[in-house]
């Protein structure tokens, strides 16, 4: 299954790609919305298929109780203050990436 795992990051990554370009336009805006859907399945069920994973209920817990709160958030939003909602979801990213790297620091 080891060897499995980047073959799986690879299509992910295309799915990416594809996903971005099929973005830029309105008429494959859907097209593409749902490659980045795809890519991103691809790889998180990669990452769990890793063997260095151990705790697999602890991610899928915490997954979805990500999944819960960003979708109680997005339901709770005016349309008009989306732009506001992604920044502060990307400070949550920002904030992420302190907390790996203070991890990795002890």
């Amino acid at each position: 299954m080891t060897t499995l795992v980047p073959l799986f990051y690879l299509v992910a990554a295309v799915c990416f790609i594809l996903a971005l370009k099929g973005l830029a336009s309105p008429a494959t805006s859907r097209r593409g919305n749902l490659l980045g859907i795809l890519g991103m399945s691809i790889a998180v069920i990669a990452t769990l298929l890793m063997p260095s994973i151990h705790h697999h209920i602890y991610l899928l817990g915490l997954m979805l109780a990500g999944g819960i709160i960003g979708t109680f958030i997005a339901l709770k939003i005016n349309m008009t203050a989306i732009p506001q909602l992604v920044a502060a979801f990307h400070s949550l990213v920002g904030m992420a990436a302190v907390l790996v790297a203070y991890c990795a620091f002890l």
